[in-house]
């Protein structure tokens, strides 16, 4: 719990294959979505809810879409990319302990929200700081947490009955694990490899 915070940060993993699906305590589940819930946010609007979705049946039907996704990206890709990604494992919806969906409400703390007359997207934003905040919890309780991306939100919203104007922002995978990789995944498939921070520090310009 009291891991030095930078340590955390760069622990932190988007994790797929190492899930134990053991299960996670009540009272860690309450603190990492107590750090969720303190995040900052536009206008206090705390636009985000969490939906922890433990049915299997559920889980399934979810996991059914991620692969039906999957396979229509990979068509998109042709030699060495293909290759590649093929070795890429893309979620642990079935093998994680839980998942939690994370959504956003625009309409929280409206009509007016202090602070996002002029930039639409800061209720996102706020709720994408939540989920960061989540994200490092889990690590710092010793917990892997993986966001699969390969989904359409219709097909979350009607799944898990999230009203209309409500969007799923990230389905989150959580639970125990064997061990954290030291290298992003995509980096360790050959997939991409990481930018050098001096090449995205600007002084005073672009």
């Amino acid at each position: 719990m009291h891991a030095d915070i930078y340590e955390i940060v760069h622990r932190r993993r988007d994790v797929r294959a190492e899930f134990t699906g053991a299960p996670i305590p009540g009272d860690v589940l309450r603190r990492i979505l107590a750090a969720a819930h303190a995040a900052p946010s536009v206008g206090l609007s705390q636009p985000w809810d969490f939906v922890l979705v433990a049915d299997p049946a559920v889980r399934r039907a979810f996991h059914e879409h991620v692969q039906h996704e999957r396979d229509v990206f990979a068509g998109t890709l042709s030699g060495t990319r293909a290759e590649r990604f093929a070795r890429v494992k893309i979620d642990g919806v079935l093998e994680s302990s839980l998942s939690i969906v994370v959504t956003y409400d625009p309409e929280r703390g409206g009509p007016a929200v202090l602070g996002r007359h002029a930039i639409a997207d800061a209720g996102l934003y706020s709720v994408c700081l939540a989920i960061q905040n989540l994200w490092l919890a889990a690590t710092a309780e010793d917990l892997g947490l993986g966001w699969v991306s390969f989904y359409r939100e219709p097909f979350v919203r009607r799944l898990l009955g999230i009203p209309e104007g409500i969007r799923p922002v990230a389905w989150l995978c959580l639970g125990p694990v064997t061990h954290l990789e030291t290298a992003p995944d995509l980096e360790r498939h050959g997939w991409r490899t990481r930018r050098p921070l001096d090449a995205a520090i600007h002084h005073d310009r672009w």
